[in-house]
């Protein structure tokens, strides 16, 4: 039955589901260690991938049950050929309120303007370090500057939203945090410190390369002063601040 104007859907927290991350290929073009570090990694047959009408369809079901935010992910993304096809279908459905996308930034540069102009509203790009030579070790290709390029082109072609997301590993970027702020305030964007997950063993995860959120403020109060809560119904503890 479809849910009456009263219905809504809830999270083991009492918080209503109005989210839906869609996959649209499981591909990659890096292998970050924390994500996809097998070298012989199997890709699914392509026979297995949703075809755009699927995933269209995928999203009126969702959208029927008061999901309203709809986020493109992969693999990456704009890997997927013709994907600002899939952006405009979904775009011009009434139900989808907010439509973002998630990437590492590398084929950025070339697709930016057609994303947006098919009614692609905000994009989260994975950026980890600043540094060339960690960018190359961690995701085992030479791609920082064309993932730098992405993201440049994106703030020039006027989305409503830009977010950097940086996965926080000791001994590997913590000592860029403050860096990659001030880079995302040159960008503009938000900047998202992420804590370092176990993803299932396949990773060379452990708990000494964890750098707790309470640390990672610790060390930005540190150097910036206060940090200036923003709260949000969704979330508790606040997990956004203001410089």
């Amino acid at each position: 039955a479809m849910p009456d104007q009263t219905t809504t859907i809830n999270d083991a927290l009492g918080r209503p589901i109005r989210d839906l991350r869609i996959s649209v290929t499981d591909r990659c073009n890096i292998r970050c260690q924390y994500c996809m570090p097998e070298k012989d990694y199997v890709w699914l047959p392509r026979a297995d991938i949703l075809t755009f009408e699927e995933t269209s369809s995928q999203v009126d079901v969702f959208t029927s049950l008061w999901v309203d935010r709809v986020r493109i992910t992969g693999g990456e993304p704009l890997l997927r050929k013709n994907l600002p096809d899939l952006i405009g279908q979904l775009a011009a459905k009434t139900g989808v309120r907010d439509l973002a996308l998630t990437t590492n930034g590398i084929l950025l540069q070339a697709q930016a303007a057609a994303l947006r102009d098919a009614g692609l509203h905000r994009i989260t790009v994975s950026l980890d370090t600043l540094d060339a030579t960690r960018f190359e070790r961690l995701t085992r290709f030479d791609e920082l500057t064309a993932g730098l390029s992405g993201l440049e082109r994106a703030s020039q072609v006027g989305f409503e939203s830009i977010k950097i997301d940086t996965v926080v590993i000791r001994g590997v970027n913590d000592d860029e945090l403050v860096d990659l702020i001030e880079f995302g305030r040159r960008v503009p964007a938000e900047v998202r410190l992420i804590e370092y997950m176990d993803v299932g063993g396949a990773t060379h995860w452990s708990m000494e390369r964890v750098v707790p959120r309470a640390e990672i403020l610790a060390n930005l109060t540190q150097h910036y002063g206060p940090l200036t809560p923003v709260q949000e119904a969704s979330s508790a503890p606040a997990d956004r601040y203001r410089l």
